[in-house]
């Protein structure tokens, strides 16, 4: 039966943007909220240099390995679910500095394990605050940034998680050169991550909470005070009425749960849209290089040495395709580029499996495995992989932010720990040419996923998209 949709106010447009101290403001917060980003990608990544230290100092097994590395992916789910109600409670600024500490001490226990259940515990609480931060840190900033600037802000968080991969491989590599004699060497590579938690820690002591999480809580002069820290003081103001319109759903916030993210239509296309960004993105099979980008390059003809300076480069290719990704994020629509991911990630993954079957083993294939597989992580990290968590932040509702961004997080993590869990199985059973055209048709069919079902939410306020996606008004293929 249809509903009716929530009333919806008329607007009028906000000033231009211009520059002025607001604007260096806003770019100091977004650095160091990202920190949050960073410590993501530091820890996800750090476990791929650092797992032959572990076999010989831990009496690591094949099982046991598998069980240590995955822990921090069932925190992450965990972390990302719970984590967007906390932060709706208690707001963004202090759930990010409950992070910090978290990370710092999760990171610590990490260091100091004595034994490899010991670390798989501390793993898990350190993928609580990965998880957290997965969910906490883009909403921070979208609340934060301007229309205008929204998907080049949110995204910055992405290529953050990017340099921070980057980060740990390389720092495993130079650790890894001048301490690799040392039984206990991953304990160095771990221990580097205290030091981004401490700053993130100390950075959001300077940090404003955000805007519109105040006006939620009726606090509209404190809301004010904080844009016009980041804005202009007419478009602060402006900015200020306009999300004032939707005080009434705000005010639900504090009741928001599970059930309601079904209790319209409207807000089951937004569920079903956002399930299917999370799951699409983890089958693009980006952490099978993230986590076992060394073992892939091995198997493909690379010594363990040569695999190891190889991983690096795909790590620095990720960092420049998040880059141009930011200065194209705001020019070019979502869809248009999760279309153009989606299709390349496809070809790449086919082109990866065509390579391990048909190329003779030895160096040459391995060079020509390697080059697809920088070209499969530059295409995801330039489109995919900025846009999903980007889209996520955009297309809930305020009111059920908190929790939507908390349940497709937790689809997210938990489709990532299973391809991390099944993929080197699936590479000892069936080999990497067949593992990569699974993914190739996985990836196959997320292209279809976008081009149906997929909206375009670009140069609309978080605002205009909850009373357009309320009043059906979002098109599959924008009209302007």
């Amino acid at each position: 039966m249809p509903t009716t949709p929530p009333d919806s106010p008329t607007r009028v447009p906000l000033p231009a943007l211009v520059a002025g101290p607001h604007t260096r403001r806003l770019g100091l917060v977004a650095v160091i909220a990202t920190f949050g980003g960073l410590l993501f990608g530091y820890d996800t990544g750090v476990v791929n240099g650092a797992l032959d230290s572990m076999e010989e100092g831990l009496g690591l097994t094949p099982t046991t390995e598998g069980v240590m590395v995955s822990a921090i992916l069932v925190g992450a789910a965990l972390g990302a679910f719970f984590t967007g109600r906390v932060s709706d409670a208690l707001g963004r600024r202090p759930t990010i500095r409950a992070l910090a500490v978290l990370f710092f001490v999760a990171a610590v226990a990490c260091v100091l394990a004595p034994s490899w259940e010991f670390l798989t515990g501390a793993r898990f609480v350190l993928g609580l605050a990965v998880g957290g931060a997965s969910v906490t840190v883009p909403v921070f900033l979208a609340e934060l940034a301007p229309t205008e600037q929204r998907g080049g802000l949110v995204s910055r968080n992405e290529l953050m998680i990017v340099v921070g991969q980057l980060a740990a491989f390389t720092i495993n590599a130079v650790i890894g050169s001048v301490w690799g004699e040392h039984d206990d060497v991953w304990r160095f590579m771990l221990a580097v991550a205290a030091l981004p938690a401490i700053a993130l820690f100390l950075g959001m002591m300077r940090v404003p909470e955000s805007p519109r999480w105040l006006i939620a809580q009726g606090r509209d002069d404190d809301a004010l005070a904080v844009l016009k820290q980041i804005r202009a003081d007419d478009r602060a103001v402006a900015e200020l009425d306009e999300v004032r319109l939707l005080a009434h759903h705000e005010e639900e916030a504090r009741g928001a749960r599970l059930a309601d993210l079904v209790a319209e239509p409207w807000l089951r296309r937004i569920l079903g849209v956002g399930i299917g960004l999370a799951v699409a993105q983890q089958l693009t099979g980006i952490n099978s290089i993230m986590y076992y980008g060394t073992q892939v390059l091995q198997q493909s003809g690379f010594s363990q040495n040569g695999a190891l300076i190889a991983n690096v480069g795909a790590g620095v290719i990720a960092v420049v395709a998040m880059l141009v990704a930011l200065r194209i994020i705001n020019r070019v629509g979502r869809r248009a580029m999760l279309t153009v991911g989606f299709a390349g990630v496809a070809v790449f993954h086919l082109l990866i499996g065509l390579s391990s079957l048909l190329i003779p083993e030895g160096l040459g294939r391995a060079i020509v495995v390697l080059i697809f597989v920088i070209c499969f992580v530059g295409t995801m990290q330039g489109t995919i992989g900025p846009l999903v968590w980007l889209m996520l932040s955009e297309i809930f509702p305020l009111k059920l932010r908190g929790v939507g961004m908390g349940l497709t997080a937790l689809v997210l993590w938990s489709t990532n720990f299973v391809v991390s869990l099944l993929f080197p199985i699936v590479v000892a059973s069936v080999g990497i040419s067949t593992t990569f055209f699974v993914f190739a048709g996985l990836n196959a069919a997320s292209l279809v996923f976008a081009i149906t079902r997929v909206p375009e939410t670009q140069g609309r306020s978080l605002e205009q998209l909850e009373e357009d996606f309320s009043t059906g008004s979002v098109p599959v293929v924008r009209s302007e």
